[in-house]
């Protein structure tokens, strides 16, 4: 009798808790469709008619992948995918269970989310301790591939470890700098995103979320150990929390302080926003130590500050209320200073 692979077991154990997230709004409703040029591009504009303007209908804008965490129904998901805070989110386990979900909390930094349905006894997914994950050791990825596909499984290896990408996703399709992530060639397609990335235990080590679009087997998964802080600071406190420096930024690299003749390739120049608000917002904590625009921050809580250490992660790990060390570059002379850190409202 041929030896079964221990995917299937796995595969068993996993796919009930691996959920589908469909993400919904209330838009007027659209009879068609029109092609509407303009410059060297052509847009697809919706056609009303007469009086169907005002005609208000559930829509479906997007979706993507997540997984139960609890008996009591917590969900981690993506961030981007769930990044729209006027639409509605729905979770499907299964064509006969669906449940409404609210959003606890979102973390663009990391780009994990934490979501809640309402219900007893779900299956759900044990977590593995992502510092303890190896190259070379075998994964597999699940997740509603392409959005149609639900219950895909993937296997490959740990392809490589704490990688640093620039990202694109969400409703809007913002960058992002994700840093520390795993790399895995077991197969990431839209959709995925959301998605547990499971060790030969069964245990989840990181959250899917990204793939390099034109290149073969190259995906990448958030650790777990991210959304495993997430959580237990919104089972604490009802929310993440967030420290907030209070200063309007631009992270320096080599090309930009070639272009501006700046003293330094590094660090974050304090600069405000096209007739926006001042770029250190008043009675803040950067404000109270004294930073000042143009000010270039150099380093903080004594990391230096770079593209690949951005100043907001940096800034996570940072205690509200305690005094964090900066040191800041101002009219070519360093200054340190000292901040009280406060909680981003």
């Amino acid at each position: 009798m041929p030896i079964k692979s221990p995917i299937i077991a796995i595969a068993k154990k996993v796919c009930p808790a691996v959920i589908t997230v469909i993400v919904t709004k209330d838009l007027p409703k659209a009879e068609n469709f029109y092609s509407f040029p303009y410059g060297d591009k052509e847009y697809m504009m919706p056609k009303y008619e007469k009086g169907q303007k005002n005609k208000i209908e559930k829509t479906k804008i997007g979706g993507g992948s997540g997984f139960i965490i609890s008996e009591n129904g917590y969900v981690f998901t993506s961030n981007h995918v769930v990044s729209d805070t006027a639409a509605d989110y729905t979770v499907i386990l299964d064509p006969k269970h669906k449940y409404s979900a609210k959003v606890l909390s979102r973390n663009p930094i990391n780009d994990t989310a934490v979501l809640k349905i309402d219900g007893e006894r779900f299956p759900f997914l044990e977590m593995a301790d992502s510092s303890e994950v190896e190259l070379g050791e075998e994964v597999i990825a699940v997740g509603n591939a392409l959005g149609e596909f639900t219950d895909t499984l993937s296997a490959g290896i740990v392809s490589g470890l704490s990688r640093f990408i620039t990202a694109f996703g969400g409703i809007e399709n913002q960058s992002q700098n994700l840093r520390g992530l795993i790399q895995t060639d077991a197969a990431i397609n839209p959709g995925n995103s959301g998605g547990p990335l499971i060790n030969m235990e069964g245990k989840v080590i990181g959250i899917n979320t990204a793939m390099i679009a034109g290149a073969q087997n190259i995906g990448f998964a958030i650790p777990i150990n991210y959304a495993k802080k997430d959580l237990e600071e919104v089972k604490k406190y009802g929310k993440i929390l967030m420290p907030f420096l209070g200063v309007k930024y631009v992270l320096v690299s080599k090309e930009m302080a070639e272009a501006n003749k700046l003293p330094v390739n590094d660090g974050a120049i304090v600069v405000r926003e096209a007739l926006g608000e001042p770029p250190v917002v008043k009675d803040s904590a950067a404000d109270k130590a004294g930073m000042k625009e143009w000010d270039i921050i150099l380093e903080c809580n004594g990391e230096k500050i770079t593209t690949k250490n951005p100043l907001a992660n940096i800034l996570q790990k940072c205690k509200i209320g305690g005094q964090t060390p900066v040191t800041v570059l101002r009219n070519g002379k360093k200054i340190n200073l000292t901040v009280k850190l406060e909680e981003k409202i």
